[in-house]
């Protein structure tokens, strides 16, 4: 009791309910069986229906998602290691954290818990997520309360306004069925070592690296200095970074698109005098993605 007391003075996003909650959603992807089918809505209009499929035997899991409306793409990812544990997985596993001192993810957003609705014929628990800071989005959660297994979230913009929606219509915990439907186009999702065959990209000996990032983002992989691309997690948001050399200037600007969470932000310039394309892409608001893209620099 006491432990809990002084885990909620000195980090006072940590409910321990959520905490809870929180561990057992980050470790329901590696023990729990499904089938079902799932919607993802961004902004009013644009809806897509997906058929999912997830499987845990001999040390693996295995899982694909195929889209039942638009081109019908398939993706499919086998035989990934349970041992293999992501870091946006393990930044939710933060009760070992807490009691050690350490706020974690909980740093960063302040939890609440409340009863959920019934999602997909499953009763659910609530879980409120809000921004600690302007540099990130807030969630809204249910989670099955017998698995821990996300049946819904929404992703909450400035003013609470719904910038996207995720959730199940139709659940099964019976075992995989990666057959499901017909797919024009599959793709399979590969597990590379981090940095492996990775693009580079470098000017005149120089590695690149991003010296801004909002507090609480670590790295998804090793960082090379000249890979194209660098990816960084809070454990809830995910987004990338990506450069191109250019072989000449281009005109100054800058370019946003937004579907959803996701902005993608775009911005030519010149780093030690050599012109390049500085992409951002990922769920986190448009200044946030400028923040990050200005603060990239050519490094020895």
């Amino acid at each position: 009791m006491l432990a809990s007391l002084a885990a909620s003075a000195a980090c006072p996003g940590a409910d321990s309910e959520a905490i809870k909650w929180l561990d057992k959603m980050s470790r329901s992807v590696h023990q729990v069986n499904y089938h079902g089918v799932v919607t993802f809505q961004r902004g009013e209009e644009d809806m897509q229906v997906m058929q999912v499929s997830h499987s845990v035997t001999d040390g693996t899991t295995t899982e694909s998602m195929t889209q039942l409306t638009g081109q019908g793409a398939k993706v499919v990812r086998a035989e990934h290691p349970l041992d293999c544990i992501h870091p946006g997985h393990k930044l939710l596993r933060i009760g070992d954290d807490i009691s050690a001192g350490e706020c974690g993810v909980a740093e960063h957003y302040r939890f609440s818990v409340t009863d959920g609705e019934r999602v997909a014929g499953r009763k659910a628990v609530r879980i409120i997520v809000a921004p600690g800071d302007m540099y990130r989005y807030g969630y809204v959660m249910e989670l099955d309360r017998r698995t821990g297994l996300l049946l819904k979230t929404a992703t909450m913009g400035r003013g609470d306004k719904v910038l996207e929606k995720f959730q199940f219509a139709d659940l099964s915990y019976k075992g995989k069925d990666l057959e499901g439907a017909d797919a024009n186009l599959v793709h399979e999702a590969q597990h590379p070592v981090p940095g492996h065959n990775a693009p580079q990209v470098s000017a005149a000996g120089y590695g690149w690296d991003v010296k801004w990032l909002p507090s609480g983002f670590m790295a998804t992989d090793s960082q090379q200095r000249n890979a194209g691309r660098k990816t960084y997690t809070d454990g809830l948001a995910v987004f990338s970074v990506f450069i191109e050399a250019l072989d000449r200037e281009i005109r100054p600007g800058e370019g946003v698109v937004q579907a959803g969470s996701t902005t993608s932000y775009s911005r030519g310039m010149a780093l030690s005098g050599d012109p390049v394309l500085v992409t951002v892409v990922g769920e986190v608001p448009v200044n946030t993605a400028r923040m990050v893209a200005d603060s990239v620099k050519w490094v020895r």
